[in-house]
């Protein structure tokens, strides 16, 4: 018996090797005898690319695509059927008698083919690790049909994305009509190529964003590619064959870029130690990027409010409709140029000249001149030609030239290049008229300076003698201060850094405070709405004069955010001084808090994952100039999200500096015997023992990203009310399944990296020990993925201590939704 066991084992062992041998050799591949059914797949030979049918997103309709085999159809890159899709799971693929591919349904009818004309009688269908599939004559051994030449919406390594520039037809990418619609939707990109080629998006046939023209290493209007992307794109130009196409190769890394469904174009990396897709770069990325936003002669500048300008030279189109932010109509020339007119009366020193912008996104649609070697070649060509009303040279590419309206311009930070712009000489001269008026009037204003020098020296020593008396009750402890601060002392203190308002314009302002102007309750007043006489809309906080609270926050505020600059900064306006009356005056933010959208069950929709993203690095941004970029160092103290107000655009700005505290340069702590702040924000370090630090606000931070990933306040998440919202993050990470934590309304797949990786960076930021977390430098470089490796979190503090205070008010507290609403909780340490 063992003998013959052995036999059929040794038999056993070599049918199952010839028949695994034979069947390895069709794994990657479909013939007329091999076809795919539902349910069944082909991999590539080095398990990177399975082909199949799914169902993408929430549909139940059947395609056949192809995806990375790593994350099964979350990364599909090709979809052969998009716009004719099965209604059931009988689809079959597979090679008929003419060696076409196609896709069958139970019907047998032809719902999709490679449509080769030629007939063939032996054909197979072989997909490669490159995520090419490949319809091949075998008798002829040659490729018949590629799925790279009928890409859909990726553009992955080897592929080209190709025009022809005699016929303009164009291999491109086409976007898919929804994340569960893989029929083709409104956006497409591809090469642009009738002057200098350029990649271009369109919303069905209209630029959307434009990449600025390639110079043989890059596209110049695309920021950073000269340190990430300089040896991997090609762009190759064939003169003999009239085509132009654009490819891109990476070694050791696995890449591809996605066009998305509102036109986006994401890059997908893969991190192999994470065994996650990242997305580093997306375009378009902000307003600026999107086509022609401020129209023709328009500049626009995404570090700017309002975002759009007109060139040196011109005017709005239409003035009110620019001043109202839409700039679509563009500007118009002040002066003609007088190029035409000089050549016919030869009158010198009239000549046009040229304004130079610095690097700039250059305008669409340039004509190219290789004749001039030089920019001073290509000025005089511009020069010389009275339709030239602009310039740029790059060696790489030569000499630039526009006629037309300059569309599309934008101020870049990384990239770009020099601008020339062609204006009428009287332009120039307006602005050497005014140096000539302006030297002499300065000779005499500092002959007038040092007349009245001798009046003012003697105020020095007493505004010297001011200003120690308030470093002296700055740097007094916290509990003192509140003591010696009065109304009187108030009054008295000289605001010259701050412009002063009458009580009288703010009760104009509010119309005397109306009900129907109140915008929200702080901790010690209220918050009007008000406009002021020339139509500037604003914020007024008034403190509350039965208040026994207040003075020191409004000092506070006062002394600290005069002196900040930043636009992820709410502007402190001015204050009022007057009348036994305390107000404070604030930019007006028209979408008041963050809390009013994050916590709401009908606006938080208005927040999607990109906004949401966008307001984390906004925060991050500000707490990062509060902590190390500004010439104060300041620890907020109180960053929760009613203290985060946004503007028109939903753009964050951190607001309410009333319990602020000012650090030296040599300090990193400080200790107080007065709590202030909002519970679930507060650090345990200074909740238990009243230190604090930039690490503080760190802490703050994480809750808030915290809160902002999933929707849910701290101190009311729904899965354990006893919990807590830090608890429950902890638990599902342990438990591997912190997607759960994702607000249902903003989950997304394709964004599911980036949401996972902000979670993390909250959980660091938690942490119980100052040690643990990171800096706020730190934690920008992690959200925006410049730090590829995050350390594990340790668990977040409070999870094992929550009866240590006492709850009731702070939760009150926390119910409040204001635009200015400052919460002081009392503590007492033991």
């Amino acid at each position: 018996m063992e003998v013959g066991s052995c036999r059929i084992s040794v038999v056993f062992v070599f049918l199952t090797i010839c028949f695994c041998s034979d069947f390895g050799t069709a794994i990657d591949t479909i013939t007329s005898s091999q076809s795919i059914r539902d349910l069944e797949t082909i991999i590539s030979r080095a398990n990177k690319f399975k082909l199949g049918f799914f169902s993408p997103g929430n549909s139940s309709n059947r395609y056949v695509g192809i995806w990375y085999n790593k994350l099964s159809t979350s990364a599909v890159i090709w979809v052969a059927n998009r716009n004719k899709p099965l209604n059931d799971s009988s689809g079959i693929i597979t090679i008929t008698e003419d060696g076409n591919l196609v896709v069958l349904n139970g019907q047998r009818e032809v719902i999709w083919s490679s449509n080769v004309s030629n007939s063939v009688n032996n054909a197979s269908a072989q997909l490669l690790d490159s995520g090419n599939l490949v319809l091949r004559d075998n008798t002829k051994g040659v490729s018949i049909w590629e799925s790279f030449e009928e890409p859909t919406d990726s553009f992955l390594s080897g592929m080209r994305i190709s025009t022809n520039i005699r016929t303009g037809e164009k291999v491109k990418l086409t976007s898919w009509k929804s994340p569960s619609d893989p029929s083709i939707g409104s956006f497409s990109a591809g090469l642009d190529a009738l002057n200098i080629p350029e990649i271009f998006i369109w919303n069905n046939s209209r630029p959307f964003w434009r990449s600025g023209p390639w110079n043989g290493r890059v596209f110049l209007g695309v920021p950073n590619m000269n340190s990430v992307y300089l040896d991997g794109f090609n762009l190759v130009v064939d003169d003999q064959e009239g085509t132009a196409y654009l490819t891109f190769s990476f070694v050791n890394m696995s890449l591809f870029f996605v066009l998305k469904s509102k036109g986006v174009v994401e890059e997908r990396k893969w991190i192999e130690e994470k065994a996650e897709w990242m997305v580093p770069f997306w375009n378009p990325n902000t307003e600026c990027d999107v086509y022609g936003m401020c129209g023709a002669f328009g500049s626009c500048d995404p570090l700017k409010k309002p975002i759009c300008s007109c060139l040196r030279g011109f005017e709005p189109k239409n003035v009110e409709e620019w001043n109202g932010g839409n700039w679509s109509d563009g500007c118009v020339r002040r002066i003609e140029l007088q190029c035409e007119r000089i050549k016919k009366t030869v009158e010198a020193g009239k000549e046009d000249g040229f304004l130079k912008l610095k690097m700039m996104k250059v305008p669409g649609f340039s004509d190219w001149s290789s004749a001039p070697e030089s920019e001073g070649q290509c000025r005089e060509q511009c020069l010389n030609n009275c339709s030239c009303i602009a310039y740029a040279y790059d060696v790489g590419i030569g000499c630039m030239l526009w006629s037309g309206n300059l569309i599309d311009i934008q101020k870049l930070r990384s990239a770009g290049i020099d601008l020339y712009i062609r204006l009428a000489r009287s332009e120039f001269n307006k602005i050497d008229l005014k140096v000539v008026i302006i030297v002499p009037v300065i000779l005499g204003v500092i002959v007038f300076v040092i007349t009245v020098c001798a009046f003012f020296s003697w105020r020095w020593m007493d505004k010297r003698k001011a200003m120690k008396e308030k470093n002296r009750v700055m740097q007094l402890d916290e509990g003192e201060v509140y003591k010696e601060l009065s109304s009187e002392n108030i009054n008295q203190t000289k605001f010259q850094d701050l412009p002063l308002f009458t009580f009288e314009e703010l009760v104009t302002a509010t119309n005397n405070f109306h009900l129907t102007n109140k915008l929200g309750e702080g901790g010690f007043g209220l918050v009007y709405k008000g406009k002021l006489q020339d139509g500037q809309e604003i914020a007024v906080k008034r403190l509350s004069k039965a208040s026994g609270q207040g003075i020191e926050e409004f000092m506070n505020e006062v002394v600290v955010i005069s002196k900040l600059q930043h636009r992820g900064l709410v502007r402190l306006l001015g204050c009022c001084v007057e009348s036994g009356e305390k107000l404070l005056i604030y930019e007006y933010m028209p979408n008041k808090s963050l809390d009013a959208f994050l916590f709401d069950p009908v606006n938080r929709e208005l927040l999607d994952w990109r906004k949401r993203f966008n307001i984390i690095q906004g925060i991050s941004r500000g707490l990062l100039y509060l902590h190390r970029d500004s010439r104060l160092r300041i620890i907020h103290r109180d960053l929760k999200a009613s203290n985060i107000l946004l503007d028109e655009e939903l753009n964050p700005k951190i607001s309410d500096f009333g319990m602020a505290r000012i650090f030296k340069s040599n300090q990193d702590q400080a200790n107080t015997k007065r709590i202030v702040g909002t519970y679930g924000y507060m650090s345990p370090e200074y909740a238990m023992e009243g230190r604090f630090s930039e690490k503080s606000d760190v802490y703050s931070f994480g809750v808030l990203l915290l809160e902002i990933v999933s929707g849910r306040r701290n101190k009311n998440f729904q899965n354990d009310e006893s919990l807590g919202l830090l608890g429950c993050a902890w638990e599902l990470w342990n438990e591997n399944n912190i997607v759960g934590l994702i607000d249902p309304v903003i989950y997304d797949p394709c964004f599911q990296v980036e949401m996972i990786r902000s979670i993390r960076v909250g959980l660091l930021c938690v942490q119980e020990f100052v040690k643990d977390r990171p800096t706020m430098s730190t934690v920008i470089s992690m959200l925006n993925a410049e730090i590829v490796e995050l350390p594990a979190p340790k668990q977040p503090a409070f999870i094992e201590r929550r009866n240590v205070f006492d709850t009731e008010s702070a939760e009150q507290s926390q119910n409040r939704i204001s635009i200015n609403n400052v919460t002081v909780t009392h503590i007492d340490v033991r």
